[in-house]
């Protein structure tokens, strides 16, 4: 399966919340199906991308990154790459590269989908962002990459600003899955379980 087959199956089978999200999911596919070039960063005015909001062993807090060029708190996440073999590992790979937190878990089914204005290295563009949540291991300590300006943990009642459009809808959701998958995978070995 081509990372295009992947993008198509993920945005298929995804079960909408809301009427305007289904909305968007329809959007996306009418933007993905006709084109598999859709799912890199060289396709003229827009591409998938995806994207992980990172949660705490505990369920409790979220990781945000302080963008280094849009100087804003956002999700960790960015371009798709020739080596990934689906979205969600796409979104795992960015997450992980840009937390620096090895062993992330990420949700099977997406949490969100946005559609958001960017200037890419080629001009304007859209990104078609598939976004996941994902959970850190207990004790897991993030690194801050070359494109961040900094990373934080924050409580859902406590973000940071100034906070990117369309973050804030994800903590939710992204901690609602974590609390699900804290409970149903063990600790790993070593490890004392989240509490």
């Amino acid at each position: 399966m081509t990372l295009h087959e992947n993008a198509l199956a993920v945005l298929s089978g995804w079960t909408a919340p809301s009427a305007e999200a289904e909305a968007t999911r329809q959007r996306f596919l009418d933007f993905v199906r006709p084109d598999p070039t859709t799912v890199w960063r060289e396709h003229h005015g827009g591409h998938v991308t995806a994207s992980a909001l990172v949660v705490d062993a505990a369920a409790e807090r979220v990781l945000l990154c302080l963008h280094g060029r849009i100087k804003r708190w956002v999700q960790l996440g960015g371009h798709c790459e020739p080596g990934d073999a689906t979205v969600a590992s796409a979104a795992l790979r960015e997450a992980t590269e840009e937390s620096g937190i090895l062993g992330l878990r990420i949700s099977e089914a997406p949490i969100n989908l946005d559609v958001h204005h960017v200037h890419c290295s080629g001009g304007p563009s859209l990104h078609y962002d598939i976004r996941y949540a994902a959970i850190a291991q207990p004790g897991a300590v993030e690194t801050v990459s070359a494109e961040s300006s900094a990373l934080g943990w924050f409580a859902p009642d406590e973000l940071p600003e100034p906070l990117a459009d369309a973050t804030e809808i994800l903590v939710a959701p992204a901690l609602a899955w974590a609390l699900t998958a804290a409970r149903t995978s063990p600790a790993p070995s070593g490890s004392r379980p989240a509490s």
